[in-house]
């Protein structure tokens, strides 16, 4: 079986939220540094609308601080939030895939095991950007797999303030292979039907996916 994943589909605004949050979760825009829209608008050879949309993103993951009337700079999350937003992730997380481990049907687990596998490959090549694009798949077909639309929606909805740290920790040092062995856990408990198992590995994932977030932050 061959599954052929789709291309990443992204619109304007959150490919400029993506670029943008890449730029300050790396510090090449710092903390207190103004984000003016006709300016940004100019740079990306854009209109204002979805630069608009890009910040009121950004400013839900803690990475702008927009206040009406006063423009928006770049900000910091709390310790606090960034805390909040990664509980929450993990368990929304654990339990599309104790549910997963339950609900799945057979076409859906092959299709899992597929996509677990074009990132050990991926693993090889050394691009994060590319493996973070089949991660995102990887996490969907878990998703998907829950048969619970509501709770899709609003891990998807909490994945999309944590995205901006999440991939950022890719780019340490032998994060793709770990986090390659981290999926094997818990693709092997959905693939047993272990519902406890699979939801205990998947929060073990995000836990170090938080952990591995904060020592690449102290690196730069």
């Amino acid at each position: 079986m061959n599954i052929q994943l789709p291309p990443v589909r992204r619109t304007l605004a959150e490919e400029l939220r993506l670029q943008l949050a890449d730029e300050i979760v790396r510090g090449a825009l710092t903390p207190g540094a103004a984000l003016d829209e006709m300016e940004l608008a100019r740079r990306f050879q854009v209109s204002r609308t979805p630069v608009r949309e890009a910040i009121r993103q950004l400013a839900a993951s803690g990475l702008v601080d927009a206040r009406a009337h006063r423009g928006a700079v770049v900000a910091r999350p709390t310790e606090e939030r960034l805390t909040g937003m990664f509980e929450a992730m993990a368990e929304l997380e654990a339990l599309c895939a104790g549910l997963a481990a339950e609900r799945m049907t057979a076409i859906e687990r092959r299709a899992l095991e597929e996509v677990h596998e074009r990132l050990r490959a991926l693993i090889h090549v050394g691009d994060p950007q590319r493996f973070h694009e089949v991660n995102e798949a990887f996490h969907n077909a878990i998703y998907s797999g829950a048969h619970n639309a509501y709770l899709s929606e609003m891990t998807e909805a909490t994945r999309a303030r944590v995205q901006p740290f999440r991939r950022a920790q890719f780019r340490t040092l032998g994060r793709l292979s770990k986090s390659h062995a981290e999926h094997d856990a818990v693709v092997t408990a959905i693939m047993r039907g272990e519902r406890d198992r699979a939801a205990s590995a998947m929060r073990a994932h995000i836990g170090t996916v938080r952990f591995t977030y904060e020592e690449y932050a102290e690196s730069i």
